[in-house]
């Protein structure tokens, strides 16, 4: 009698992790250390001139999208102020992120397609609660999300917790 699993599936992973490693470029620079946000593990993140990282934000355009932060395992530099379970790069941090390849994401609105296109949300939408700025999505809504040219949506599926996988075709930035 074959085995089987009644109405489950699996969860999809965590936001940040690297699904799929065979053609992943992954490259560590600090936050930057005047930031006052930190960056979590699978938000999109900007490359600044001095060569640090930043999350993505409400004045970023497409051609600014550097990358995902990735989950890593992170060496406490202090034992003391290290919260349990921090899923964020804060600001001086050094900060994984991969360049290319496939990386588990949190999708806030609609529902991805595979090779569909893949939005970041730039502004906030009253109509549309679910919608964070600096969110990935699947939906476009105007001028309140921008298209990323060089990623999209690895296999459609998105599980319970809103978590997806997309692909990054291409280095934005080098």
């Amino acid at each position: 009698m074959p085995g089987s699993v009644v109405g489950k599936t699996l969860n999809l992973g965590y936001p940040g992790n690297v699904s799929r490693s065979a053609d992943a470029v992954i490259v560590n620079r600090p936050v930057r250390s005047t930031d006052s946000n930190p960056i979590p593990f699978g938000a999109p993140v900007v490359l600044n001139s001095d060569n640090t990282y930043s999350l993505f934000g409400a004045t970023n355009t497409a051609a600014d999208f550097a990358g995902v932060a990735i989950r890593e395992v992170k060496q406490a530099t202090s034992y003391l102020s290290q919260p349990y379970g921090q899923t964020q790069y804060n600001p001086g941090d050094p900060c994984d992120v991969i360049e290319r390849g496939s990386v588990t994401v949190t999708c806030n609105v609609g529902t991805p397609v595979a090779g569909g296109p893949v939005y970041i949300r730039v502004a906030a939408n009253a109509s549309i609660p679910n919608g964070v700025v600096g969110g990935f999505e699947a939906a476009a809504d105007g001028t309140n999300t921008v298209q990323l040219t060089n990623v999209q949506w690895k296999t459609g599926k998105i599980d319970a917790n809103n978590t997806a996988e997309i692909t990054i075709l291409s280095r934005n930035k080098a």
